[in-house]
């Protein structure tokens, strides 16, 4: 199985937080780092919130 982040993975921040599913992979910035853009819910109230970001691909994990 690859390490590797890929679109659809179910992924979490190093540091902490909600899961997240990869929406897609994409470039950024002048030296070409990869970024994620991610979506997830926040549960603290019906109906549910959605959420989504981007962040380096460095700063993500796959959840366990």
């Amino acid at each position: 199985m690859s390490d590797q982040i890929q679109v659809g993975d179910v992924v979490v921040l190093k540091s902490g937080g909600p899961r997240m599913t990869v929406a897609n992979v994409d470039r950024y910035g002048y030296e070409e780092h990869l970024s994620a853009n991610c979506d997830w819910f926040v549960a603290d109230k019906s109906p549910w919130k959605h959420e989504n970001g981007t962040f380096p691909l460095t700063s993500l994990k796959k959840a366990e």
